[in-house]
């Protein structure tokens, strides 16, 4: 909870210029014992301008000053994997020491990963995560909570509001997001055991997923599409910051039954909570994605930290420091997804 307050106070304080391409946190000579001070570290977000990365990398430039790193935010504008293939490129071209990524394709970008490692480059992936066969790509993977669990969660959030009936549908974003896929995966089973009055709108989770690529025009053309393809849908799940946002907006403006729920950051949603458009939504800090991701990357480059399963490192210092533990897969979670309502929302809004 300290690190927490500890975070919240810095980003707040961080001023909007991070969130541009090429925006710099300048190295600080204090650093971190145990940490090379002066690593030059390239943040690369699946896109730019969008707000939870805004969030995670507000969260990535606090660990950068406290480990004394320069530390650059930058990437393209369009959450695909060829896109972000281009910049791994520039970062080997220009020697970047390590590289903290959000996978915006867990296929795509494997080779240009592999060609970074070679290079001397140390990755971790924070957020979303390459394929399970390519996991040596990268030292570690810091995800917000079991994916399952993620999954999951969305499905009792969507059943609450619909009052445990009706059938439903996913907005997600890229057909290739790891993330987003995987936490699909566990909703379909769940569903069906866990709600025996609810239902898929076209049979199986699978046949229920409309794409909208991070993107807000096409999202809200999925969710018109949706309501055009099954009318009597009850409620839409949306994984994805861009996707729910969108959702609600469009719900909104048609006045629709349908009830939207999913992952949304309280700062983009509190409108859409707080009249009502929306009952709740669901999300982890991104911040402390950013954070303890530089943490675990910086320590990897020093060699103190492998990546194994059970293998630790520590992200923070004093009292705030907190002990992360590498799983199955090599993964490092931060834990369960906090949910937004009318209760909090305006706390957490001006928040991030």
């Amino acid at each position: 909870m300290e690190m927490r307050k500890k975070l919240i106070r810095v980003a707040v304080a961080l001023t909007a210029a991070v969130a541009l391409i090429g925006s710099t946190a300048p190295a600080n000579a204090a650093g971190v014992k145990g940490i090379q001070g002066g690593l030059k570290i390239a943040i690369m977000p699946k896109a730019l301008n969008i707000g939870y990365f805004d969030a995670w990398n507000k969260g990535a430039q606090t660990a950068c000053k406290e480990i004394g790193a320069r530390c650059t935010y930058l990437g393209p504008t369009e959450a695909t994997g060829p896109a972000q293939v281009q910049f791994i490129n520039k970062i080997i071209q220009q020697k970047y020491q390590v590289l903290v990524i959000s996978a915006a394709d867990q296929n795509a970008i494997v080779p240009a990963l592999n060609a970074a490692k070679a290079a001397g480059i140390t990755i971790v992936t924070s957020d979303a995560d390459v394929a399970g066969a390519s996991v040596s790509s990268r030292v570690t993977a810091v995800l917000p909570a079991e994916s399952a669990r993620i999954g999951t969660a969305e499905i009792d959030w969507i059943a609450e509001a619909t009052g445990k009936k009706g059938s439903i549908a996913v907005l997600s974003a890229a057909a290739t997001a790891a993330n987003q896929n995987a936490w699909i995966a566990a909703m379909g089973p769940y569903l069906t055991k866990t709600y025996p009055n609810m239902s898929w709108v076209g049979g199986t989770v699978e046949k229920s997923v409309f794409y909208g690529d991070d993107d807000t025009t096409k999202s809200t053309a999925q969710f018109n599409a949706i309501l055009a393809q099954y009318p009597d849908v009850a409620g839409i799940v949306a994984p994805t910051t861009v996707g729910v946002k969108a959702a609600a907006a469009e719900k909104k403006s048609k006045k629709a039954a349908v009830k939207v729920t999913g992952l949304g950051l309280p700062s983009e949603m509190a409108p859409y909570i707080e009249d009502g458009t929306v009952e709740k939504v669901g999300l982890w800090n991104p911040i402390d994605l950013g954070y303890v991701a530089v943490y675990a990357a910086a320590y990897a480059k020093a060699g103190s930290f492998k990546g194994t399963v059970g293998s630790s490192f520590m992200a923070g210092s004093g009292k705030s420091q907190k002990k992360y533990t590498v799983t199955a897969g090599g993964i490092t979670y931060l834990g369960d997804p906090f949910t937004f309502t009318k209760a909090n929302i305006a706390t957490f809004k001006a928040i991030y």
